[in-house]
C-alpha cells in the first residue's frame, strides 16, 4: 500500500497542508504528517529523510514559509519524489518560499506547487502514484470529470457537457 510523508516545517503549516491531507484521505491514501523543520530540528530531518524508503514512504509533500529550505534538503537526501509547497509567511506574499523552492540546483529536483497550494501537491502525488497503481489513476480520472462537470454545471454551459 502506497504511503505518503506530508512534513511541513512548523505547526503553523498545518492549516495550509491540510488540503493535502483531505485529498490523500479521499482518495484512501496511507499518509504520516510530521513536523520536520530544517533549521530547527535538523538532525531529526536529516535522519527522517535517510529513512524515507526504509519507513515505507514513496513520496514527500513538503510545506514550508520563509527560507524554505525543508524541501530541497530533503530532496537532497531521498531519492523519492518531492513536492514542495511553497507557504505564504510573514512578508513578501510567499514570494521568497516559492523561490527557495523552485530555485533547486541541478541534480536535486524538487516538483513546486503553487504558494499555499497543497491541494495540488496532494493531487500531485496521486498522479505519481497512479504511473504504478491503475486503480488511483482511475480514481483521478473520474475526480476530473467531476470537476469538469461541476465547472460546466457552474456556467450553465449544456452543450459543453459532451466534449
Amino acid at each position: 500500500m502506497e504511503k505518503v510523508a506530508v512534513i511541513m516545517g512548523s505547526k503553523s503549516d498545518f492549516s495550509i497542508m491540510e488540503d493535502s491531507l483531505k485529498i490523500l484521505r479521499e482518495f484512501n491514501v496511507n499518509y504520516e504528517c510530521l513536523i520536520v523543520s530544517a533549521h530547527r530540528t535538523p538532525e531529526f530531518m536529516v535522519e527522517f529523510s535517510k529513512n524515507l524508503e526504509k519507513n515505507g514512504f514513496d513520496i514527500v509533500i513538503a510545506g514550508a514559509g520563509g527560507a524554505a529550505h525543508l524541501p530541497g534538503m530533503v530532496a537532497s537526501l531521498t531519492a523519492l519524489p518531492v513536492i514542495g509547497v511553497p507557504v505564504k509567511g510573514k512578508s513578501l506574499e510567499g514570494l521568497d518560499s516559492l523561490l527557495s523552492i523552485v530555485q533547486m540546483p541541478g541534480g536535486v529536483p524538487v516538483a513546486t506547487m503553487a504558494i499555499n497550494n497543497s491541494k495540488n501537491g496532494g493531487l500531485m502525488a496521486i498522479r505519481i502514484l497512479g504511473v504504478k497503481n491503475l486503480n488511483l489513476r482511475e480514481k483521478l480520472k473520474r475526480y476530473m470529470e467531476e470537476i469538469k462537470e461541476n465547472v460546466l454545471e457552474n456556467n450553465g454551459v449544456e452543450s459543453w457537457k459532451n466534449m
